[in-house]
């Protein structure tokens, strides 16, 4: 059709295809939670009109030959005419394009953009998004849009026009630079979006590592230092730093971008920057902090990795692109070949999302398998971030062997932190379990009466005292065909286990006869009562005379005491067992007492063993009148 029918061919009236009124209905009462994502989408429109013809005047150069070979994105408010202008310089659309992508779906550029590629991977097409859908949320915020756009090579130029309600128009319209001009007249609703503040704050967030400029021109009348006017000014920096090489990447860029992306003061722990090829691409660049992050132990537990597609901000909350024991972790994900133009909600239940995790989680556990290697630096990430890694070991049984490997614990017999591989090494002849204990304070575990037959034996004791501890060493059961077993279920393993030959010499063989055991056993059970649900002797005990423990097959008493902090009343239902060491003078002692003295002396052990458990005395003032009643005695 020559120029001169064109320009005289009358405004056209279209309906949408009957998807897109429907879909206008779900965009704007739906698809999008936030009214702001409107502005991300046509940005990331219009930076992929720029990348379009980017690429095709690699080719043929002569269509950068009617406008800047430069390209820039442009903001434009005006107040007055409540109007928000978007501007590229990119490839545009002829009318044909116009009705395509604007009144139907399944018919966006891109997808026919590909199609003109012949399977032509090589050239930077995973820069190219998706132009379609995303248009429809500018229906959000605008009653009406009109579209002004001109095709790179093209002489004519169009205006489209819509107020969203089922109906557009396609005209002929004179002086239409190349690329496209999107002019959302506002809603009341959305007078926000008017405001120059607001647009730098949303484009920072969302776009601003577009690598297309994104300019606000200059605003009349809107004051900021003193001045009368806003001068134009690039309000993204304009530099997808992880699409770049590593090669041409320093540290301070690195140290720098964690700063941005983490918004963090210290400096990265460690930096994994890699490119996923194959059935799925994408390009990530993720950090671990050197230190705590303020929400590590937000109840939400939210990871805080941010996603792109295509160098556009989707989210920095989603669910599902790293595991809840890897929150921490910072930085960004940037894939081509998840949809731009979904919710989050739709978007993390994504099949390749769940892939991209997949791939993740494996670059990031084999990074810190070689970071291991030096326990210095290793240890101090432990020391961080240790509490928050044990939760994979209850929750992600597909990377467990490897989180047990990276694992460090506290130890009853070494300084500093220990791996499962090394306390295997130095298990004792006749052990075949790796012995726990859980309380609060590693120094305070060190001195409990449960340890004292193990350290006399030389057996090593892991000193658990995260709150997650309780839960994954029963869940995870084995390591190296070894069982986790707590000190306080450890019945009579200490006679299988052969310690040094001093230390087996030092132990007292003066035990009472196993019938006057038998009858104090008798008399304490008689004595405490409901206090205890078992008394029984344990060779765990050397220095002390009694200790309590949990029922076995029962939760611990430390785990009794986490759930009555947070009002739990199963806490009061444990069963409690008093275990005494027969061989202790007081022990014997007790044996030849009866009646009231007999009865005193009992309770204030089991006060004793409440006490050094970390219990509660439950009967403070009766603890001390027994308490001075024996002092008064032996004072004489």
């Amino acid at each position: 059709m020559a120029d001169t029918e064109i320009k005289n061919k009358p405004e056209e009236n279209m309906q949408f295809q009957a998807e897109v009124a429907k879909l206008l209905d779900l965009v704007v009462h739906s698809l999008y939670s936030n009214t702001e994502i409107f502005l991300r989408e046509l940005i990331s429109n219009a930076s992929d009109a720029c990348d379009k013809l980017r690429y095709a005047g690699l080719s043929e150069p002569k269509l950068l030959d009617d406008g800047s070979a430069t390209f820039e994105i442009h903001l434009g408010l005006d107040k007055t005419a409540k109007t928000l202008t978007i501007v590229d310089n990119g490839i545009g659309m002829n009318r044909e394009e116009l009705i395509a992508n604007l009144g139907t779906i399944a018919k966006s550029g891109t997808n026919e953009f590909l199609k003109s590629l012949s399977g032509d991977k090589s050239k930077d097409v995973s820069l190219i998004g998706q132009f379609g859908v995303g248009f429809y949320s500018s229906f959000m915020v605008a009653d009406k849009v009109d579209v002004y756009s001109r095709k790179a090579g093209d002489k004519t130029g169009y205006r489209w026009s819509s107020d969203g309600k089922g109906a557009f128009t396609v005209a002929v319209h004179d002086d239409v630079a190349r690329g496209a001009k999107i002019v959302l007249h506002m809603k009341d609703s959305a007078d926000e979006f008017l405001d120059a503040f607001r647009l730098r704050q949303i484009v920072k967030t969302y776009s601003d590592h577009i690598a297309v400029p994104v300019i606000l021109d200059a605003v009349a009348g809107e004051k900021k230092d003193d001045e009368e006017a806003v001068k134009a000014e690039t309000l993204n920096s304009a530099s997808a730093l992880w699409t770049r090489p590593k090669s041409e990447i320093t540290a301070d860029q690195y140290k720098e971008f964690y700063h941005h992306v983490g918004h963090a003061f210290d400096d990265p722990w460690h930096t994994l920057h890699f490119k996923a090829e194959g059935a799925i691409e994408y390009t990530s660049l993720l950090y671990i902090p050197s230190a705590k992050p303020f929400d590590l132990f937000n109840p939400e537990r939210k990871n805080a990795v941010k996603l792109y597609v295509n160098r556009v901000f989707i989210s920095d909350q989603l669910e599902g692109l790293l595991p809840r024991y890897l929150r921490f972790v910072r930085g960004v994900v940037d894939s081509s070949d998840l949809p731009l133009n979904i919710s989050r909600e739709m978007l993390q239940n994504n099949p390749i999302l769940r892939k991209i995790q997949g791939g993740l989680v494996k670059r990031l556990l084999k990074d810190l398998t070689a970071r291991a290697e030096k326990p210095d630096e290793y240890n101090a990430f432990w020391e961080v971030f240790g509490p928050v890694m044990k939760e994979g070991l209850y929750e992600d049984f597909e990377h467990r062997d490897e989180l047990l490997n990276l694992a460090r614990f506290r130890s009853s017999t070494h300084e500093g932190w220990v791996s499962l591989k090394d306390y295997v090494a130095r298990m004792k002849e006749g052990q075949d379990a790796i012995y726990t204990i859980t309380g609060d304070n590693a120094a305070m575990l060190k001195n409990s009466p449960q340890l004292e037959g193990f350290m006399a034996k030389s057996i090593e004791v892991l000193l658990l005292t995260d709150p997650i501890d309780e839960f994954w060493a029963s869940s995870v059961g084995l390591y190296d065909k070894k069982t986790f077993k707590t000190v306080a279920t450890a019945g009579d393993d200490l006679a299988k286990i052969k310690g040094s030959e001093t230390e087996e010499k030092k132990e007292d063989q003066g035990a009472a006869s196993e019938q006057a055991i038998k009858d104090l056993i008798e008399a304490l059970k008689k004595s405490l009562g409901a206090a205890v649900a078992n008394v029984r002797t344990t060779d765990k005990l050397k220095g002390s005379p009694v200790c309590l423990v949990a029922d076995t097959g029962g939760m611990s008493l430390h785990m009794a005491r986490m759930l009555k902090q947070h009002g739990d009343a199963q806490s009061l239902a444990v069963r409690k067992i008093l275990e005494i060491n027969a061989k202790h003078a007081l022990i014997k002692r007790l044996m030849v007492l009866s009646g009231a003295a007999f009865d005193c002396a009992a309770a204030l052990l089991l006060d004793q063993a409440r006490i050094v458990e970390g219990e509660p005395v439950p009967d403070p003032v009766g603890f001390a009148k027994r308490l001075s009643a024996m002092m008064e005695k032996a004072l004489g």
